[in-house]
């Protein structure tokens, strides 16, 4: 008879043991990717709209400066002298800016060769109105350079966003250089008109050139904002900045006609159709559409780049919230397959022991193979069978009758 084997414990396999821990990870990788790849980008965002901020806080301290350095300018070629007061004040709130957001914008170096050269300026008038020209000229490109490092350092010139892109071409590229440019122009008008008539050929060409110079940064500036407004979604930059923008248009284009060449040219080398004296109360028209303008701009500006920062923080907030969540329902759905396992481990660890209680082998069924009989067979038992001889057929007792000395007489006799 065949004793059946003795049974073991069933064990979960490894694939089944690692399957919650795999699902739990299979869950969680591409939350974390997702959360991570939000993280970056808007981490990016975020920080070229804090440094954009930087920026306009730089350019709002610019624009004093550039201001009273043009009026300055223009007093110095008339032969006059000019109050020195608010220039210093100015150049003095820059430099405390600078102090404070120069390394992140990297402008140090161009601040401090530019303040230099402001320093050095004549606190009097020049005996030499051509010797300001150039002198000023020279400090107003150091100027216009500041800028642009300033638009380069903070990322504004990089500005993702077509409104508040606009604007930032406009206050921090075209206006500065249109105010510079238009300075030059009258001062250059207002020499032109002192030249000896043998210098006066030349006076021509330099008046062109800067007159095409002053007015393509102001229909540059026009333009931006005009396409500012068409591209934005506030509801306040369209009504901010038109009244003020119409104002610096019509002086623009007053200085324009004012300085269009005339044929024949005017008596005494005049530039076009106004004087001396007319284009320099244009380009002082010109000078405060743009002084109230420019702190329109910065402030629109500054508060685009301000919503923007708001909205990424929340989009981030939002996004960590949701990973949140998402790491909270992978952990509990974890803890549900891991509560599972351990379960089912307790349980079959349960009839394991209960099987061995019952004195039956593992796994078994209780059968125990047979052993060498001990004492008298108990009532029942079978004993072992008695040999006999076979018989022919027809002789002798019948099978399983007679004595066994009538069974064995035929043997005897034969022996």
């Amino acid at each position: 008879m065949t004793v059946p084997a003795e049974r073991v414990p069933r064990r979960p396999a490894l694939p089944g043991q690692a399957l919650p821990l795999l699902l739990v990870v299979a869950l969680l990788a591409p939350v974390s990717f997702l959360f991570a790849q939000q993280r970056l980008l808007t981490e990016d965002d975020r920080g070229l709209a804090v440094r954009e901020r930087m920026g306009v806080e730089y350019l709002r301290a610019l624009g004093p400066v550039t201001l009273a350095l043009v009026d300055a300018q223009s007093a110095a070629v008339a032969g006059q002298t000019a109050s020195r007061e608010a220039l210093t004040r100015a150049v003095e709130e820059a430099a405390s800016v600078d102090t404070r957001l120069g390394d992140q914008l990297r402008t140090h170096d161009r601040w401090t060769g530019l303040r230099a050269k402001l320093e050095a300026l004549p606190d009097r008038a020049l005996t030499d109105p051509e010797a300001a020209f150039v002198a000023y000229g020279e400090v107003t490109d150091l100027l216009l350079a500041l800028h642009r490092k300033v638009r380069e350092g903070s990322g504004l010139m990089r500005d993702p966003q077509s409104d508040s892109f606009f604007l930032q071409d406009a206050v921090s590229e075209e206006l500065p250089e249109a105010l510079v440019t238009a300075g030059r122009l009258a001062d250059l008008a207002t020499l032109a008109a002192r030249r000896p008539a043998a210098e006066r050929l030349r006076t021509g060409p330099e008046l062109a050139g800067l007159r095409v110079a002053a007015l393509t940064p102001a229909t540059d500036l026009v333009t931006d904002l005009r396409a500012a407004v068409d591209n934005t979604e506030s509801t306040k930059l369209g009504a901010n900045v038109l009244a003020p923008l119409d104002t610096y248009q019509r002086a623009v284009e007053q200085l324009a006609a004012l300085s269009a060449p005339t044929d024949p040219p005017r008596a005494g080398g005049a530039p076009g159709a106004g004087g001396p004296a007319e284009l320099t109360a244009a380009r002082d028209n010109a000078q405060s559409a743009a002084r109230q303008l420019q702190p329109v701009i910065l402030d629109e500006l500054d508060e685009l780049l301000r919503e923007r920062i708001d909205r990424l923080d929340r989009g981030r907030w939002l996004a960590g919230t949701a990973a949140g969540v998402a790491v909270l329902l992978v952990a509990a759905l974890g803890a549900v397959l891991l509560s599972a396992y351990r379960r089912g481990r307790r349980q079959a660890v349960g009839g394991h022991r209960a099987d061995e209680d019952s004195g039956a082998a593992p796994g078994g069924t209780g059968w125990e193979p047979p052993g060498e009989p001990r004492g008298p067979a108990p009532l029942g038992t079978l004993a072992p069978a008695e040999p006999r001889m076979l018989q022919p057929a027809g002789r002798g007792p019948a099978a399983g009758t007679g004595t066994g000395t009538e069974r064995w007489g035929p043997f005897d006799a034969a022996r």
